[in-house]
């Protein structure tokens, strides 16, 4: 089956995301309102069980792949993702990450950061030719890059980095986020 956007866009329930940055944090992602959880930690022994713990919790799970020790950015990476691990998808800032794991049925998401008109257009650029099934935005503050991207792409928009209070959670969804990325504990239970 060929996953796509509205895919995407149908399994998120609760628009906060749990940023999982610490072991500590999976339990208190598994107790919280997400259901859907981006997964920062962990190397290739302990990953496998972490995806495993937060799929036992009916959550999605997405794979940072920028954070896992062991793993090469190369194909075979994605390959040892898709097969041994099984997560829902991976995220990445690596567009030739996002392109293999499209291959292996995985969603994707692009990560990428704002920090000038440059990075902008670059950003844009990239998502054209990657073509994930969803953006990641950092930092996730910034309500007028976020309707650029929206006004630039059909894809859905995850706002993440330095998100730390409530407003800023109500400010990007009013922007036209589809979800939060965060790894502030209290906020995962805002139930929006």
């Amino acid at each position: 089956m060929k996953k796509t956007t509205s895919y995407f866009n149908d399994l998120i329930d609760s628009q906060v995301i749990a940023a999982i940055s610490h072991k500590e944090k999976i339990t208190k992602a598994i107790e919280s309102d997400c259901n859907v959880a981006f997964l920062l930690t962990g190397d290739l022994i302990v990953l496998p069980e972490y995806v495993e713990q937060l799929k036992r919790a009916n959550m999605y799970v997405f794979v940072h792949l920028d954070f896992i020790e062991g793993l090469a950015n190369d194909k075979s990476a994605i390959e040892y993702v898709a097969k041994m691990v099984r997560p829902t998808g991976i995220i990445t800032t690596k567009s030739h990450l996002i392109k293999w794991a499209k291959k292996q049925n995985l969603l994707t998401i692009q990560r990428l950061f704002v920090l000038d008109r440059n990075a902008v257009n670059k950003g844009i650029a990239m998502v054209r030719d990657s073509d994930p099934d969803a953006i990641e935005i950092l930092p996730g503050i910034i309500p007028k890059v976020i309707k650029q991207y929206l006004a630039s792409s059909k894809l859905p928009i995850i706002a993440g980095g330095l998100v730390d209070q409530k407003a800023e959670v109500y400010g990007a969804l009013e922007a036209g986020v589809l979800a939060v990325s965060t790894g502030e504990e209290p906020l995962w239970k805002m139930g929006v």
